[in-house]
């Protein structure tokens, strides 16, 4: 199975791998978590809710993608165990695809691995680490994943609309650049119609209910 469908199929994160793949298998190696800086005081119910992917790093995005990959929502459903429902909407081929997962908490405030994990054969482990956000802005989220013994990652820029500012997109190139990646694995998904995405977002909560 390619890389991309795979990303896709197996945990989307949050945040989808790009649809693409580098032509290379030399993968750059992911950072130490004590390199991932994490938001400190972390508050779960402020970070809930929907957030467009703006954003999107990591070492297997691919820069090609760049005005061809479109723009998605993930929404983030805090339970009362403090883990979150997370429910990806992504438009591709005039079709929209939805996927849910659970995000666990760890021990540290703002980190989290995929709940179920058992259920994604091929995945040995999942973190998702909150970098920085002021919850009703932006966000910048870390995703590290091992499978078949690779070690792949990737850093959304979250936004709670389509635009943000050009100061906070420098700095997720910034941030990006600072983990090893260079403008080759970095890009900005293409902004679709609103009414593409809440159309499928109603189907959405028709189905959860």
């Amino acid at each position: 199975m390619p890389l991309g469908l795979l990303w896709l199929g197996l945990t989307l994160l949050g945040a989808l791998q790009t649809q693409a793949q580098p032509s290379t298998p030399n993968l750059i190696p992911a950072p130490p978590l004590l390199k991932v800086p994490l938001q400190q005081d972390f508050q779960d119910d402020q970070f809930q809710g929907k957030w467009y992917v703006v954003g999107l790093s990591g070492n297997a995005v691919s820069k090609e993608e760049q005005g061809k990959f479109k723009m998605y929502s993930t929404t983030y459903q805090l339970k009362e165990d403090h883990s979150y429902n997370v429910t990806s909407i992504l438009f591709r081929d005039q079709n929209c695809d939805y996927f849910i997962r659970t995000f666990v908490p760890s021990f540290q405030p703002g980190q989290f691995s995929l709940g179920n994990i058992k259920a994604y054969p091929e995945v040995q482990s999942y973190t998702v680490r909150v970098v920085a956000t002021n919850y009703r802005q932006f966000a910048m989220v870390f995703f590290k994943k091992v499978s078949k013994n690779k070690e792949y990652f990737k850093i959304t820029l979250y936004g709670r609309t389509k635009e943000l500012t050009p100061e906070l997109k420098e700095d997720f190139v910034r941030f990006s650049k600072s983990l090893g990646l260079t403008d080759d694995h970095i890009l900005f998904p293409v902004p679709i119609g609103n009414g593409q995405l809440g159309r499928r977002e109603r189907d959405v909560g028709t189905v959860q209910a």
